[in-house]
């Protein structure tokens, strides 16, 4: 997803010369091709996250379309205060690029693990929040960000995730279908689509069906959209590689109580609390109860009762 994110910023630039790439020390490689045909519109700033973000906000002003790229506790953590008053309370159209979302760098630790971010983001009013969950939503991701008129933060894994939608071409704002089904659906974003796809599979060898719903767009989420297409659900489950307190599955269970619907939620997520177990990206999924034989058996155990 990473590459085809930034490939797709890049190949803008041949059509655009208002694109400038800001890296926080880091992408090496990524950035290699661009460098050379625009060396005048890229800037590593090193290992420096708020003078960063304060000149992303500055060449912003001045008319840039600025791509600011990091892994995602350095272009939305170290420098909140930076993104909150520099960017977001003066709707600057700065785009925070995040790599790593979830437990993607797993086995390397809690500070480098993005599980609390759509929390964070929920708390800037103005920044749109995008979490694709493989390379077609990553580039429609970026193809929205290029013309996005205010804040815009966009969570990706890394890069070898498997292209799941069949078509190529929809409007990200509004959640997509990714398999029809009845009774159950699953929401979903990031790169635990590997997981719920896997869980499918071996459902509908039972002939069970539940709907798969990609939500790529977090915040604004289109939320009437969404409440009409799950109007004749029994079950929402939601799963997701973040606090399942603070992400999708907290902005469900509010707009639950908001909408009262006739179906019942359960949500899938890390639970809220440090982690400190160290283990790989899959392991913590098997670890914290989202692994597709989870995902599987919570849709199972649901219709059964």
């Amino acid at each position: 997803m990473r590459n085809t994110f930034i490939d797709t910023v890049i190949e803008a630039c041949e059509a655009r010369d208002d694109i400038f790439i800001i890296s926080g020390d880091a992408g090496f490689g990524v950035f290699d091709e661009f460098k050379n045909d625009h060396a005048d519109r890229f800037l590593n700033l090193g290992i420096a996250e708020q003078n960063m973000t304060g000149f992303s906000a500055g060449l912003s002003m001045t008319g840039f379309k600025v791509y600011m790229y990091n892994i995602i506790p350095f272009v939305l953590y170290r420098n909140y205060e930076q993104v909150r008053n520099d960017i977001c309370y003066q709707k600057l159209p700065v785009v925070l690029a995040g790599i790593g979302s979830g437990v993607t760098y797993a086995p390397q630790g809690m500070t480098h693990y993005s599980i609390e971010d759509i929390g964070l983001a929920q708390t800037l009013p103005n920044l749109t929040v995008i979490s694709p969950m493989d390379p077609v939503e990553a580039r429609l991701a970026a193809l929205y960000s290029l013309n996005s008129e205010g804040p815009f933060y966009v969570r990706l894994a890394k890069r070898g995730e498997p292209k799941i939608h069949e078509t190529e071409d929809f409007d990200i704002t509004f959640p997509p279908t990714v398999r029809k089904g009845e009774d159950a659906a699953v929401l979903f974003h990031g790169s635990i689509s590997s997981e719920v796809i896997k869980a499918y599979d071996e459902l509908r060898k039972e002939n069970i069906y539940p709907e798969l719903i990609s939500v790529p767009v977090i915040q604004p989420l289109n939320k009437h959209y969404l409440m009409d297409k799950l109007k004749d659900k029994r079950f929402v489950i939601t799963v997701e590689e973040h606090f399942e307190n603070s992400g999708l599955g907290g902005i469900l269970r509010a707009l639950h109580s908001e909408y009262k619907p006739q179906w019942r939620l359960k949500t899938m997520g890390i639970p809220y609390r440090y982690i400190h177990d160290i283990k790989t990206q899959q392991g913590m999924r098997e670890y914290f109860g989202i692994s597709c034989r989870d995902i599987e058996n919570t849709v199972k155990k649901l219709l059964e009762n």
